[in-house]
């Protein structure tokens, strides 16, 4: 049966209504989302910037092209969130935490970094929920369940295993993250991979992504999860 694609009007108008939503919950997802409620110049700018994010989507004539677009969008999204939730996850403060906005922002003014990184979160945030509502209640992707949350596991591993290696300073420090300086290539490596996988993924996979294998260690490296099956 031909599944027609999603006006871009049709999205947008869900995506309104899914962040409206957020007021009314309170799961962690939808405490940061409903915050582009809070004020009408932030919520203009998400719109806007939500807009363009589903440009490429709606563009697409089928729906097997909308999903792959949406896909791509969500990891966009993830990356975006990184940086604030490695401050958040990490209690980065004081002059580490200059060093990181340094690292990121260059000679860019702290304060003001901080403020563009905040609300970049926030609006982030919210057009990831939508995304993941548009994916799961118009598109009935499976990607954006199993899969999805475990290349944000895998990205937030790598994130922080950058920023630990890059941020340490003394003798002390180095030593204790060489073993992750020494990770970080295998740790991009596998986020390439996980990326090629989920786009390849059928909209409703033959199996439950649970039976996917979990690879098991192999000689001196631990092999974690894998969403490409067996090898």
């Amino acid at each position: 049966m031909l599944i027609h694609a999603y006006k871009h009007a049709r999205l947008m108008s869900e995506s309104e209504s899914r962040v409206e939503m957020s007021a009314y919950s309170h799961a962690p997802a939808d405490v940061v989302a409903k915050r582009v409620l809070e004020c009408p110049d932030i919520y203009r700018r998400w719109e806007a910037e939500h807009d363009r994010l589903l440009r490429p989507v709606s563009e697409q004539g089928r729906m097997a092209r909308q999903i792959v677009a949406l896909r791509t969008a969500a990891f966009t999204l993830v990356h975006r969130r990184a940086l604030f939730e490695y401050i958040r996850e990490r209690q980065v403060k004081g002059a580490r935490r200059l060093r990181l906005f340094a690292l990121f922002y260059g000679n860019r003014d702290y304060t003001n970094a901080l403020l563009t990184e905040h609300s970049n979160y926030v609006r982030c945030s919210s057009s990831y929920v939508c995304a993941r509502y548009l994916a799961e209640n118009l598109m009935h992707d499976a990607a954006f369940e199993e899969p999805l949350q475990l290349y944000e596991e895998w990205y937030r591993e790598y994130f922080n295993a950058y920023c630990d290696v890059e941020l340490a300073t003394t003798e002390e420090e180095k030593h204790t993250v060489a073993p992750l300086e020494a990770l970080r290539p295998l740790l991009k490596h596998r986020l390439a991979d996980a990326r090629q996988a989920i786009i390849a993924m059928p909209q409703k996979p033959d199996r439950e992504w649970r039976e996917v294998q979990i690879r098991k260690p192999n000689g001196d490296t631990q092999r974690l999860r894998s969403i490409f099956g067996a090898n």
